[in-house]
């Protein structure tokens, strides 16, 4: 089969989707009968990679697949398409999302343990709705506490392939309090979240993660809540609450 054409299905199948598609599904789309060269998908996914280096959108591979997304460059411009103002998340909310990102699997208590203070609800409830965090499992102590990791759809939106591309933890200086706590080994990092049974995510995707989210990177979104120009909420402070209290903050501001 003739590349080019190939190169064109890709593009034209990965334009018109409204999610991630896999090799798989990529593969899928040509028929039995006249099936595409072994090799030829990844072949014409680097050549639409390289071709979309200088243009105004680009072609990345998240942990559901790949996808075109606006270049990060031009995402202000373009996202005064959108009616919806950028949803932005308390330091409580991201300080919490990251806990169970660099310590997963993570319980409530152990969360709370860390901060200082004791967890909305409705923060947990607020990241199990995005479906960025899941219940993975139980600890097997007295009470069967349920353990929280992340799913794909937290991949996804921060333009991740897996938890190994998480930031060092030495890159988050604007979180300091959080930095002495998380001893963990990388490994068990990615290892416990695919030992938890694999992740199943809805078809639905943010419209903002399939435009790259909202141009940051996991490390630029945590240091922006500590802001607390941008969000003047003493209540969100992980010390200006003690524990056994709840955060006085609710658990999404928007900008």
């Amino acid at each position: 089969m003739d590349p080019i054409l190939i190169q064109r299905i890709i593009e034209a199948a990965l334009l018109a989707s409204n999610q991630p598609l896999t090799l798989a599904q990529l593969y899928g789309l040509f028929p039995e009968d006249q099936p595409a060269p072994p090799g030829s998908i990844e072949q014409a996914l680097e050549v639409l990679r390289a071709a979309s280096a200088d243009r105004g959108v680009e072609l990345i591979e998240v942990a559901s697949g790949f996808r075109y997304q606006v270049q990060q460059d031009v995402h202000a411009w373009v996202a005064r398409l959108w009616t919806e103002r950028p949803t932005r998340y308390t330091r409580a909310t991201l300080e919490t999302l990251a806990l169970i990102a660099y310590r997963q699997p993570i319980t409530r208590g152990e969360i709370e343990q860390i901060r200082g203070v004791a967890v909305n609800s409705n923060i947990i409830k607020m990241l199990e709705e995005r479906e960025w965090i899941r219940v993975i499992g139980h600890r097997d102590v007295p009470g069967k506490p349920a353990l929280f990791g992340t799913t794909k759809s937290f991949l996804d939106y921060f333009n991740l392939r897996s938890l190994d591309q998480l930031p060092p933890l030495a890159e988050l200086n604007d979180i300091p309090e959080l930095e002495p706590q998380l001893d963990f080994e990388p490994r068990t990092i990615q290892s416990m979240i695919d030992e938890a049974n694999d992740v199943v995510i809805p078809d639905a995707i943010p419209a903002t993660a399939a435009l790259g989210g909202d141009g940051e990177s996991f490390a630029d979104a945590l240091a922006v809540a500590n802001d607390d120009t941008i969000f003047p909420t003493p209540g969100d402070d992980a010390d200006a609450t003690p524990t056994g209290t709840d955060d006085a903050s609710s658990p999404e501001h928007t900008a």
